[in-house]
């Protein structure tokens, strides 16, 4: 295998060491993260992932794990030229659920706000209070009020898990629904990305 980088969200720390490790190769990538909460200002998620490349120029192979990720393209403009490969699609939910999968839950209903095991524990956080409804609640309906429901999707089956998905539901006053998607199809993007499978 040659000198393989991952350059990820903060989001997928434990489902890339996972992933990684199911495909034998949790000792030869080397892995930086960038902090999760980038998601609330995606303008500086490509800079920030083209810094790491550049300061790694001794990679053969780079898997950046984000989708676009909210960019608006700019992630692809800076990985242009560069052997970098994004994750596909426009967020992780996509590649989380598989595109089938997530297709048809969005035909199934355009207000759904999603969920992953990650975001469903660090909702308060990530969501209530890096939207500011800690300190203004009233808020609420300007940012949730065409939503109709929660959906976890989730990568365990942990109670934890779930439990912090119809919080999260409860706390936005939307209906909670769950769909485990678990792992595989994550994997099965990473070793595309990665050049290890023959679809790649």
């Amino acid at each position: 295998m040659p000198s393989t980088l991952v350059i990820a969200c903060g989001a997928l720390v434990r489902e890339l060491r996972v992933v990684l490790a199911q495909l034998g190769l949790d000792d030869g990538v080397r892995l930086e993260f960038l902090p999760a909460n980038l998601h609330n200002r995606p303008d500086q998620i490509p800079g920030r992932v083209r810094e790491l490349i550049d300061a790694n120029p001794g990679a053969d192979n780079i898997l950046v794990g984000y989708a676009d990720c909210g960019t608006g393209g700019m992630l692809d403009r800076v990985l242009e030229g560069t052997i970098a490969r994004r994750l596909p699609g426009d967020h992780c939910y996509s590649f989380f659920a598989g595109e089938a999968v997530f297709n048809a839950l969005h035909e199934e209903e355009l207000g759904s706000f999603y969920v992953t095991d990650f975001l469903a524990k660090h909702f308060d956080a990530l969501v209530w209070e890096g939207l500011g409804l800690d300190r203004h609640p009233e808020l609420l309906p300007m940012y949730f009020g065409n939503y109709r429901r929660v959906v976890l999707l989730s990568q365990t089956n942990d109670p934890v898990v779930e439990a912090a998905g119809r919080a999260a539901a409860a706390r936005l006053g939307l209906v909670f629904e769950h769909v485990h998607v678990g792992l595989e199809p994550f994997s099965d993007v990473v070793e595309v990305r990665l050049g290890l499978s023959a679809r790649s």
